[in-house]
C-alpha cells in the first residue's frame, strides 16, 4: 500500500484492477432477510471491509476502525446488520450501536430486534455453526449469553454519561475491559456536531471512543460508523 494514499484510494485501485473479492460469505448471505437483495456497491462495501479485515498492510493499525460514508436510505444498516453477523463468525458476541437520538434507537431496535417488523434485517431464523443463534438486546456486557448476539442499544449522550457515572446495570469500562466489543455508530456525522456543539456538558464522541479503545488489548476491537 502507498503510505502517500488514503485506504479508499488503495481500495478503489484493488477494485478496479479485479482484485477484490466480491463473494459474500454464507453467514451473511444466508442470514440477512431475503426480502433484501444485496446491491451492487453494498457487496463492494463489504468486500472492502472483508479485503481490509483479512489482510495485512503496511499502514494497518488497531484497533480497526471503518467508517461507510453512504447517502440517506442506501442501506447503511443493513451493511452493519451483515458486519455483525460476520464479526459473531470471527468471535465477537458483544455489540455496542450508539446513535445521536432515542427516536433511532427506538427504530433500530425494530429493524434488529422484531421478526415480525417490515424493516427486519435478518432472516427469521439465523444459523451459524450449525446452531440456531439469537438476537438479544443488553444493558451491559456482564453475565450475557456467550452464544447470542448480543447488543446494547444507546445514544451517545447515554453512552457518555455511564461511562462518567456509575449507575447500576449501566455499562461501564470495565466492560470494555474484559470483553471483546464491536462499536457502531449509525449517523455519525449527527453525532460528531451534536458533541461538538455541547462541548460544556460533555466531550466529543470520538473521545469518549478513543477511551473505550484504550480500556484493553486493541486487537479487540473494531469500530463501524455510517454517515451518508
Amino acid at each position: 500500500m502507498d503510505s502517500n494514499q488514503f485506504l479508499y484510494e488503495t481500495l478503489n485501485a484493488v477494485s478496479s484492477m479485479g482484485f477484490l473479492k466480491k463473494e459474500i460469505p454464507d453467514v451473511v448471505a444466508q442470514n440477512l432477510n431475503p426480502k433484501y437483495e444485496l446491491r451492487p456497491y453494498q457487496i463492494e462495501a463489504f468486500a472492502r471491509f472483508f479485503h481490509c479485515y483479512k489482510n495485512e498492510f503496511p499502514d494497518k493499525t488497531y484497533p480497526l476502525h471503518f467508517l461507510f460514508n453512504m447517502a440517506t436510505g442506501s442501506g447503511k444498516t443493513l451493511i452493519m446488520a451483515g458486519l455483525i453477523l460476520y464479526l459473531y463468525e470471527q468471535g465477537y458476541r458483544n455489540f455496542l450501536f450508539f446513535v445521536n437520538s432515542t427516536n433511532i434507537i427506538e427504530k433500530t431496535k425494530d429493524n434488529f430486534l422484531n421478526p415480525a417488523s417490515i424493516k427486519y434485517l435478518f432472516n427469521q431464523d439465523i444459523n451459524i455453526g450449525n446452531r440456531r443463534v439469537r438476537v438479544s438486546p443488553v444493558e451491559n456486557f456482564e453475565g450475557v449469553n456467550p452464544s447470542d448476539i448480543n447488543i446494547c442499544f444507546t445514544t451517545i449522550q447515554k453512552l457518555h454519561a455511564d461511562l462518567t457515572t456509575e449507575k447500576e446495570n449501566a455499562i461501564t469500562f470495565e466492560d470494555f475491559r474484559k470483553h471483546k466489543v464491536v462499536l457502531l455508530a449509525d449517523e455519525a456525522h449527527h453525532i460528531n456536531v451534536k458533541t461538538k456543539a455541547q462541548t460544556a456538558l460533555f466531550e466529543s464522541w470520538e473521545n469518549t471512543v478513543e477511551r473505550i479503545f484504550t480500556q484493553t488489548d486493541v486487537l479487540n476491537r473494531v469500530a463501524l460508523a455510517g454517515q451518508p
